[in-house]
């Protein structure tokens, strides 16, 4: 079984700088059992972050839309798993405005980082958090999960302007702020294919270009991707090939991944992932 401190020694192991930014994508069955469950697993990387900053996706995307537009940055549940929107109701963490692709965020200048989410109409701006990503030369921690769920694939393409990726009108969505204050944001999504499903194939490329390694996290595989190197290779690769991530083909040979389940439409119903009972 998995303790906090076996943790904090992977996380050491991995080389993520404590007192950078670290985001973290997870699927938190892949850790396996840990002692204190999920609960722990948090402790563990804030502990280890608690002199940066700590950044887990909060999105709403799956059920936040024209037919349901209003986002509550308070109530709102995560679309995207356990841990986050255990780690969102913290003590502490921050909750961006956007109103599909909110972050949570801990450490001292959470509220900076977290600034302003509503003033941008698309899910990865320049201007918003995922760009503030890579100012901040921030890691990106996939504890077993694999480059489909790197949203920050999804900011490069927005930033070198990749046609067919966003809806050419706006829909409007609302946030809803901690103080009761709605505030609108007409919002441009993500359209098409699910192209996320196609990030896998330049796995390779960015290992071999230095900047994605591997590791363990509990019973998980861990990638560890730089923003800075990532936005680097793949930028040069999209103005080479804007189709890069248009087909699900690899590129150089091997198979192609099984496909991930889609995630469900409606707002989520989460259910208890073995986390300690808090007063």
């Amino acid at each position: 079984m998995h303790t906090q401190s076996s943790l904090l020694r992977q996380l050491e192991n991995l080389r993520i700088d404590p007192r950078g930014t670290l985001l973290v994508h997870s699927s938190y069955k892949s850790i396996g059992e840990v002692e204190g469950g999920a609960d722990t697993v948090l402790d563990a990387l804030s502990e280890y972050m608690k002199e940066g900053l700590l950044v887990l996706p909060a999105h709403t995307w799956s059920y936040i839309n024209g037919s349901n537009p209003r986002f509550s940055v308070l109530e709102s549940p995560v679309c995207v798993g356990i841990l986050p929107e255990l780690f969102r109701k913290r003590p502490g963490v921050i909750r961006s405005w956007h109103p599909t692709h909110s972050v949570a965020a801990l450490g001292a200048d959470a509220a900076v980082f977290t600034a302003g989410d509503q003033r941008w109409d698309t899910p990865c701006a320049r201007g918003s958090v995922y760009g503030k990503l890579l100012d901040r030369k921030a890691e990106i921690m996939l504890l077993g999960v694999d480059l489909r769920r790197n949203t920050f694939i999804h900011g490069i393409e927005e930033w070198v302007d990749i046609p067919g990726r966003m809806t050419d009108g706006h829909e409007l969505l609302y946030t809803v702020t901690p103080e009761g204050e709605e505030i609108a944001v007409p919002s441009r999504r993500h359209s098409g294919l699910s192209w996320s499903q196609h990030f896998w194939k330049v796995e390779p490329v960015l290992e071999e270009g230095g900047a994605l390694r591997r590791g363990s996290f509990g019973n998980a595989g861990v990638m560890i991707c730089g923003t800075v190197e990532t936005t680097d290779i793949l930028s040069r690769m999209l103005a080479d090939n804007p189709d890069l991530f248009s087909d699900n083909e690899p590129l150089s040979g091997g198979d192609v991944p099984e496909a991930l389940p889609k995630t469900k439409s409606g707002i989520p119903q989460h259910r208890p992932a073995g986390e300690r009972s808090r007063p």
